[in-house]
């Protein structure tokens, strides 16, 4: 598989919820890779990490909380892909959020707060190339359908 996606962590901190993003991207036939480099502290080693990807087929999935510069930085640098996930901070009840949301013209980043969620937009654009990729993400929709009609099932029968 020639295609990967890279998660950018803006601090090491960042690691669990990146490892929930890997594990569903496993699920779904992806390879990634993880990086740290933030956009306020090391912009310098944000952009070696784009050029070391330049000539690869890659989708980014940037994972940095509190203000998040990193993602709309990458999506500056880059004509690749870039997904958001920031971190849901329980400090800030959710407000954090708009500093992945609201961003500099010219960027077209993606933004979900759901791990899942980032893994299987990376998957899909992938699919759009890639058949199997494409099938295992079918695959997977259709076991999350088959999970509702088994809970639909289950619930009918309580009194």
């Amino acid at each position: 598989m020639s295609e990967k996606a890279v998660i950018i962590m803006g601090s090491e901190r960042d690691l669990d919820f990146s490892r929930e993003i890997a594990k569903y991207l496993k699920l779904l036939g992806v390879s990634y890779e993880f990086r740290v480099a933030s956009a306020h502290k090391s912009p310098e080693n944000v952009l070696e990490i784009i050029k070391e990807f330049e000539a690869e087929k890659v989708i980014y999935i940037t994972v940095a909380g509190r203000s998040n510069a990193l993602s709309a930085f990458v999506d500056a640098n880059s004509s690749k892909p870039v997904i958001a996930c920031p971190p849901y901070s329980e400090t800030y009840s959710g407000i954090d959020i708009f500093s992945s949301l609201r961003v500099p013209s010219g960027i077209g980043s993606v933004v979900t707060i759901e791990p899942e969620g980032a893994a299987i937009a990376a998957a899909k654009i992938f699919a759009l190339e890639d058949s199997v990729v494409a099938q295992t993400v079918k695959v997977y929709q259709l076991s999350k359908k088959k999970e509702l009609e088994n809970a639909n099932e289950s619930v009918k029968k309580l009194k």
